[in-house]
């Protein structure tokens, strides 16, 4: 019987961490801006080191958590102001089994070291925007007063 009982208390468990698992994707997915976004973590082998996540804007950073993770804080926060897009390239090689094939890389730079981000063709355009915004609270050339020209 104490084995049947490990056995429940085991499954118990288990079915608990992947409630869990679901409960906290589906608080973060529900947020306006969050998109699905995987992450290279690791540079050391050629094509590998890609991580599956979501990723939230907010504000000046892309707030990015792992899928697969029980942490509530974000794993990486990338700052828009001090990031820039270097190249955009598709999966090649061994990427091509870690992420889907129409998907786009975008190889960035940012403050601390390079990094790279794939996402769906269809999420770009929106990073872009958002990298390209002018950050909330600055003086855009819309909120400017226009001066009258001098004679």
């Amino acid at each position: 019987m104490k084995i049947l009982e490990g056995i429940a208390i085991g499954a118990l468990v288990l079915v608990a961490v992947v409630a869990a698992l679901f409960l906290r994707r589906a608080l973060l997915a529900r947020h306006v801006g969050t998109i699905v976004l995987y992450l290279r973590l690791s540079n050391l082998l050629d094509g590998r080191g890609w991580a599956p996540g979501l990723a939230r804007y907010a504000g000046d950073q892309l707030r990015w958590h792992r899928m697969f993770s029980l942490a509530l804080r974000p794993r990486r926060v990338l700052n828009r102001t001090g990031l820039a897009v270097e190249s955009r390239r598709r999966p090649v090689g061994p990427e091509c089994v870690s992420l889907p094939a129409d998907w786009v890389i975008l190889r960035c730079t940012s403050y601390h070291a390079p990094v790279e981000i794939a996402m769906s063709p269809s999420t770009v355009p929106s990073f872009l925007t958002w990298l390209e915004a002018a950050p909330p609270g600055a003086a855009s050339l819309r909120s400017l007063p226009v001066q009258p020209p001098t004679e």
